[in-house]
């Protein structure tokens, strides 16, 4: 995650969109708006 606000507005960058551990998508450069966000996962990196 690149950038956040008190909003939750989201900045990302490198974004891939995955199925379990299937890629399914990648997006590059994604701004997502706080008023759209209903969950955060955070993964643990190995």
């Amino acid at each position: 995650m690149n950038n956040v606000d008190s909003y939750m507005n989201l900045i990302l960058t490198d974004a891939e969109e995955f199925n379990g551990s299937v890629a399914l998508a990648n997006y590059g450069k994604v701004v997502i708006r706080g008023n759209n966000v209903l969950f955060i996962k955070l993964e643990k990196e190995f």
